[in-house]
């Protein structure tokens, strides 16, 4: 039984490999290097479920993000329970070949209460006076003390928010590297997000991708050097591609004007009020599940949303279906973005009615996916030095509120969810090893070659 680290290198594809990346290019000349068939939604949560278990949405259950929980009658994004994750994980199947097969899953997501043998994820820690502490969560619990002596405190900031950068990753690649080594897992799982941040920002074709195309190969060198050196074989793959965009759909300003989806005033706020709602959308990048309560209006706001400028597509259940989308947690509608468009999820009409949580990094409060996030507000004079003045009121001990991060979508330039028009916008595949070797390996094949590859001879 060969050991073997499965590194995910969110954002990559075949197009973006080229002399920048020689480190995951070595890779592929020691074995292979193969498309990567994508699912719908080509989202974080979904693809890896689709890439540990095997299964389509409709299997797993994981079909984006985040979902509208109908019994709680709220939207969550960005659960961590891995009890929400349907099918038998790769690890398991591997145990059932051989006893003795063990895993560590490093921030990939539904890291929470899984049967890996290690696990950490970020995991804040929010005290009774309204504020966030960065922090981990590791199984067993000594492991994220272990690392955090080792390597030094989590980069919380770098990992999400506008602040977003290569120190997460490079963070993560050493802890990594520190598993391999103290544990000697059969399967690591590590996850480097660095390219996902730019390719958002800027969108895949600004001149600065180059760089940070070198900065997280650099990364992934060093952690693929170590796991050479001990012998450990390596795949590198990735979720999705990112496309350029040139602007947002306000899919809930939609239904809001046609009278579908229902407010709560609050303060001088306007919350979204998902169980009074006809209809509103739970945006996810270029994808958008849309609940509709009464299963007789569907056919209308299908036929409403399919009018709407930068909507490619409506899928009903059996347009679902056809993706293996039809899952009891979606939507009673799919809607899809055109290739230059994506989703953001506001709801309201006038930006003074805006929630707080509304110009913050907030990414459980809000009820969709928002990339705005990765910014700072230009419009904010001196922003630099309110952030600073923040963290000052936050070290002191007292409430404050990071209000920092833009209400608009104009900022940003790349986006994912949809299927890639072309192949080599979507995401790649590089093996170390000659177990399996293909030209194009679909999603769902994953945990099969992941098998191959550790019981190959």
């Amino acid at each position: 039984m060969k050991r073997l680290l499965v590194l995910d290198v969110v954002g990559l594809t075949p197009s973006l490999l080229g002399e920048d990346a020689p480190n995951l290019l070595r890779l592929a000349r020691e074995g292979f290097q193969a498309q990567l068939g994508p699912v719908l939604p080509a989202v974080t949560c979904t693809a890896q479920s689709t890439m540990l278990t095997g299964l389509l949405p409709r299997g797993h259950g994981i079909v984006g993000n985040g979902w509208y929980f109908r019994d709680l009658s709220e939207v969550w994004l960005w659960r961590q329970s891995n009890r929400l994750v349907g099918g038998k994980k790769v690890w398991e199947a591997g145990r059932e070949r051989d006893a003795s097969f063990t895993c560590a899953k490093l921030f990939w997501w539904h890291n929470m209460y899984s049967s890996a043998d290690w696990s950490v994820t970020p995991r804040p820690v929010y005290p009774a006076d309204g504020r966030k502490i960065p922090g981990l969560y590791s199984h067993p619990a000594e492991l994220k003390v272990a690392l955090e002596r080792e390597i030094g405190p989590f980069p919380f900031f770098n990992f999400w928010g506008p602040k977003a950068g290569i120190a997460s990753s490079e963070w993560i690649a050493g802890a990594a590297a520190a598993v391999l080594r103290g544990k000697r897992p059969t399967l690591t799982l590590a996850y480097l997000p660095h390219l996902d941040y730019d390719l958002q920002r800027l969108g895949p074709d600004h001149p600065s991708i180059p760089e940070q195309v070198r900065a997280v190969d650099r990364v992934a060198g060093g952690l693929i050097d170590v796991a050479r050196s001990l012998d450990v074989e390596v795949i590198a793959l990735s979720e999705y591609g990112i496309t350029p965009v040139t602007g947002s759909v306000s899919i809930n300003r939609v239904l809001r004007r046609e009278g579908l989806l229902a407010v709560q005033e609050a303060l001088d706020w306007e919350l979204l009020d998902a169980g009074a709602s006809r209809a509103f959308a739970v945006s996810d990048h270029q994808v958008a599940h849309v609940y509709v309560r009464d299963p007789a209006d569907a056919g209308a706001v299908k036929r409403l949303l399919e009018g709407v400028e930068g909507v490619e597509a409506v899928l009903d259940r059996e347009g679902q279906a056809a993706h293996g989308l039809d899952h009891p947690r979606s939507g009673e509608l799919v809607a899809v973005a055109r290739r230059d468009r994506w989703f953001d999820y506001y709801y309201w009409l006038d930006d003074r009615r805006a929630p707080d949580f509304a110009p913050t990094v907030d990414i459980h409060r809000k009820p969709g996916y928002d990339p705005a996030e990765l910014f700072l507000d230009p419009r904010q004079r001196l922003v630099k030095l309110k952030v600073l003045w923040k963290l000052l009121v936050k070290r002191l001990g007292f409430r404050y509120l990071m209000d920092v991060v833009p209400i608009t979508s104009e900022l940003v330039r790349g986006s994912h969810g949809r299927l890639p028009d072309d192949p080599h916008e979507g995401p790649v595949l590089l093996s170390s090893s000659k177990a399996g070797r293909t030209e194009r390996l679909e999603m769902t094949r994953v945990p099969e070659l992941i098998l191959e590859t550790i019981f190959a001879g």
